[in-house]
């Protein structure tokens, strides 16, 4: 079978490590989608979901908070500060972060606390929006 090994890592530990068919993730210019033997590439990832398919033709998905993406012909590497597996996010826990940064865009006393709680609430509404998409696969 032809296979790509793929390693998500974020700050604190190594969130998936394996072998897959195709993954799919949001580059910073639009939806990245990559085979084995893909051409090298580094590029900045958005927040958003990366979604492996697996050598098993299983799914797993990781929330990404943006980071850096490295492609060789048989290797991916997704490294980002913050990597959440899609059956670890949590509903209750992701929204209230999402009021946070909202009450904390309305708040802003500077242009630089604005832009801070503008990017963490974009982070939270990708989140988000990767968990809606995770559920809905189950």
């Amino acid at each position: 079978m032809n296979t790509i090994h793929v390693d998500v890592v974020s700050a604190e530990e190594s969130i998936f490590s394996g072998e897959a068919r195709f993954v799919a993730l949001p580059g910073e210019a639009g939806e990245l989608g990559i085979y084995p033997r893909h051409t090298p590439l580094i590029t900045r990832i958005k927040p958003g979901s990366v979604r492996i398919e697996m050598a098993d033709g299983g799914e797993e998905f990781v929330f990404v908070a943006g980071g850096i993406l490295e492609v060789q012909p048989h290797r991916v590497t997704v490294l980002s500060d913050t990597a959440v597996r899609g059956k670890d996010l949590d509903d209750e826990k992701a929204n209230h972060a999402k009021a946070a940064a909202e009450e904390a865009v309305k708040n802003a006393k500077s242009e630089l606390d604005l832009a801070k709680a503008q990017s963490e609430l974009a982070v939270m509404a990708a989140q988000i929006a990767a968990l809606r998409k995770f559920r809905q696969k189950r």
